[in-house]
């Protein structure tokens, strides 16, 4: 068998057989691979099926809800707008929302500092999501449904729900998963003067060629939408219907902060973009320093997840020990404390559907894994871990 890109063909193949059990085993629908290195496909594989109930075979153009892999993408559209000197991470979010201004924490009290950009980026902000379940606040985002893509009024009415709302921390204080990137998005649309959706579409997926990538699934791409599915006591029960979708309209609320469906193929090109510090296939969308600047840990002090985070299990999709936080994507400080093979420099994020990707840049190596099921933390997590520690394994030569 060849060699691709430095990998041993043989070692590769353990990823489909792996994914395959996993299948077998009532975990996953199906799941698709993708691993670029060095400037070649080095691994692509299908398992499974996009839609159980009507036996369809997994495909190389289905399309995923990518949910919160929209990150990535709405903090490349704020870095645009930075280099072009129209926002700065060190503003206060008040000079672009003024009634945040007014915000409070739970107990009435002043935050003990301004919220600025920098604190959406890395979801220090205050903010949350309502599937915490965890505090009084969180309570009130899922009894207002915070964030929810059919709230009426689009993102004008979140930003006016959010500034009546407590913040759960003072800005800076703690890490928690949050509606920020939501925010990051109208941010955007503030400072550029289009719509998220528009700005995202005209300056990054058409210049990409991420053509089967946006906020809905058009008509004549129907047949290529897969089922998503929640793991519930063991079983894959249907979450979404791949005939029956609500993705087949246009949300209400265009989310930064998870709005997105696509294709692996798509996503790697961004994945892509970023290894290549900024640029692709001749589009540049950023500097190089400003894809290192994005890809470096911001937390305050160097720390990392664990050590902002309230607790071991809360919500998230790479992982603690570790690992810091950049803009938009979770960042590798130490492999031996990750626990698993890796490189310092990595960087990843994933979607509440199992999708995944990571960039390793020392490596020379982006890899994309989609899947479409809703499961706990630590399930997500293990999955994920389990992949990177397979592809690693399947290396025969090493940059880093």
């Amino acid at each position: 068998m060849s060699e691709p890109a430095g990998f041993s063909a043989e070692k590769l193949a353990r990823i489909p057989r792996f994914l395959e059990q996993q299948v077998a085993d009532g975990a996953l629908p199906g799941a698709m691979t993708l691993i670029w290195r060095r400037g070649e496909i080095a691994h692509h594989s299908l398992v499974g099926m996009t839609d159980i109930a009507r036996a369809t075979a997994m495909r190389a153009d289905a399309i995923f809800r990518i949910y919160s892999m929209t990150k990535p993408i709405t903090l490349v559209a704020l870095l645009m707008l930075l280099e072009q000197g129209r926002i700065a991470l060190d503003d206060d979010v008040t000079k672009f929302i003024p009634g945040f201004a007014n915000l409070r924490l739970a107990d009435g009290s002043a935050p003990r500092r301004a919220m600025t950009v920098l604190d959406l980026a890395r979801h220090t902000a205050g903010f949350t999501y309502g599937f915490h379940n965890r505090t009084p606040v969180d309570a009130l985002y899922r009894q207002q449904r915070i964030g929810e893509f059919d709230t009426e009024g689009g993102i004008t009415a979140f930003i006016a729900s959010l500034e009546k709302l407590p913040l759960e921390y003072s800005p800076g204080d703690a890490w928690i998963y949050s509606v920020a990137t939501d925010v990051l998005g109208y941010l955007v649309q503030v400072v550029s003067g289009q719509s998220y959706a528009d700005f995202a579409r005209e300056h990054i997926l058409v210049p990409l060629k991420m053509s089967d990538t946006d906020f809905l699934v058009p008509e004549n791409k129907r047949d290529r939408f897969t089922a998503c599915y929640a793991l519930k006591d063991g079983k894959l029960d249907l979450f979404d219907d791949a005939q029956a979708s609500p993705w087949f309209s246009r949300p209400k609320l265009e989310s930064g902060g998870g709005g997105l469906v696509g294709t692996a193929a798509d996503y790697l090109r961004f994945a892509r973009m970023l290894l290549n510090k900024g640029e692709l296939d001749g589009v540049r969308l950023l500097k190089p320093e400003t894809v290192a600047l994005m890809t470096r840990n911001h937390l305050p002090g160097g720390k990392e997840i664990a050590d902002l985070s309230p607790s071991a299990d809360a919500f998230n999709e790479s992982g603690y020990r570790g690992i810091g936080f950049g803009l938009g994507v979770a960042v590798t400080l130490d492999p031996a404390r990750v626990g698993i093979p890796g490189t310092a420099g990595e960087f990843a994020w994933g979607g509440m559907a199992s999708t995944a990707f990571f960039v390793d840049p020392k490596e020379d190596m982006a890899v994309v894994f989609m899947t479409q099921v809703i499961t706990d933390t630590a399930r997500r997590v293990k999955l994920r871990r389990d992949l990177r520690t397979l592809i690693y394994d399947a290396m025969t030569e090493r940059t880093a």
